[in-house]
């Protein structure tokens, strides 16, 4: 896919133009020239139903956002990639060794390194490149800066090598691969395939391989709404244990009901072994299970308003799928860190601003970070500044929805 600045950006289109000058300078300040250059952006996502259903093989709504992480690359011969983010040491990467590298893990390396891997093992053409980046989606705001960096990846080596030939579906679990066994992080699909296929949409993975994916035709000013994204700047280091917690908890119910995956368990069943589960897999694990069940069906409902322009329906089942993360799934504060509760006292609080007339919950994975809000636009300056009172300044993003992945960009 390529896209121009203008399809791409909209009404940003000129100040965004700025960004990719001063990224090609940017460029030439640290590979000593500025060649003939390419550029490539990717989304972050935000998640709007489906929390920690993906990698049970579950259903989710997700968006990709308006904002991105941007490169501007030079091809190069020598099979090493050079990348270089604003702000970070330069990561080197030679593609002549592939090996998983304990070192590296949880840190952006290892995505690289991990995109390359897979991409070779199903067949692709990978080699060097220059590049530097720049992204908008911050670290911890719970819009998937990771997933946007690895698609950005996968989208640069499709162009370059492979006359950008891997589709978005492809990207995605390429993307999802190089997280899982390169970075260490037992994360679903969710993340890096909202970032990839873009636009508004829903995912159903009960089949990860061949996941069916669906666009909505959603709106939020046609029905007087902002989306806001509330980064109540919880720390989210040492929090890999808590997240990978989830899935295998998930997954244990599961496997003591002779299943892989929730997906694949009968509901009916489920309800009537919790007894047995109890002294098999502990009360959390039962209390996730039962928010994957409950959070799977939310998903569908939500669909079924949004298409029949039932706002105020999708409101409340919104405010439902946040209560069920908050009780059941149980990872609005950290309990290696109880003292910290910056999303259950951001829920707290939006629920007394909005009075009733918005929706909110917790956004992404969780444990610290961000929640999701949906504030009628009337009511838009006096939130975000009551807000931003108490979680600093530009802690509230206004987000709008961008239709395209993962893209090639002509300036």
């Amino acid at each position: 896919m390529t896209e121009n600045l203008t399809s791409l950006y909209g009404a940003e289109a000129a100040e965004q133009e700025k960004r990719y000058q001063e990224l090609t300078v940017y460029f030439g300040q640290e590979f000593g020239e500025v060649p003939s250059l390419e550029y490539f952006s990717a989304p972050g996502r935000t998640e709007v139903g489906g929390n920690h259903t993906d990698h049970n093989n579950g259903k989710v709504l997700a968006a990709a956002v308006n904002l991105d992480v941007i490169a501007a690359v030079r091809r190069t011969d020598n099979g090493v990639i050079r990348l270089k983010s604003v702000g970070y040491p330069m990561d080197t990467i030679d593609t002549a060794d592939l090996s998983v590298k304990e070192e590296e893990k949880e840190h952006s390396p290892s995505l690289i390194r991990g995109v390359c891997a897979r991409m070779k093992a199903l067949g692709y053409e990978i080699g060097g490149f220059d590049a530097v980046t720049t992204s908008r989606v911050l670290k911890g705001s719970g819009l998937s800066s990771s997933a946007a960096f690895e698609v950005l990846v996968v989208t640069i080596l499709s162009h370059l090598y492979n006359n950008g030939e891997v589709d978005p579906v492809t990207a995605a679990q390429i993307s999802k691969y190089a997280e899982n066994v390169y970075f260490g992080k037992p994360s679903g699909l969710l993340d890096q395939m909202a970032a990839s296929v873009g636009g508004f949409t829903t995912m159903d993975f009960a089949d990860p391989s061949a996941p069916k994916i669906e666009k909505i035709d959603f709106d939020l000013n046609r029905f007087g709404y902002a989306l806001c994204v509330v980064d109540t700047g919880g720390n989210h280091a040492d929090l890999t244990s808590e997240y990978a917690a989830v899935p295998v908890e998930m997954k244990s119910v599961a496997k003591a009901l002779g299943k892989e995956v929730l997906r694949e368990v009968d509901e009916a069943e489920f309800y009537k072994k919790i007894p047995e589960l109890r002294k098999t897999v502990g009360d959390r694990a039962i209390l996730r299970a039962i928010h994957f069940f409950d959070d799977n069906r939310i998903v569908e409902k939500e669909v079924a308003a949004l298409k029949a322009d039932d706002f105020k329906t999708f409101k409340q089942l919104v405010i439902a799928s946040g209560r069920s993360s908050a009780t059941n799934l149980q990872n609005v504060f950290a309990v290696v860190n109880p003292a910290e509760q910056g999303l259950s006292l951001a829920l707290a609080l939006i629920a007394k601003l909005l009075d009733g007339k918005g929706a909110y919950r917790v956004h992404g994975g969780g444990f610290a970070g961000t929640v999701q809000a949906y504030v009628p636009l009337e009511m838009l300056d006096s939130f975000k500044e009551q807000i931003e009172a108490v979680f600093g300044e530009k802690s509230c993003y206004v987000l709008s929805v961008r239709s395209a992945g993962g893209t090639k960009v002509t300036l």
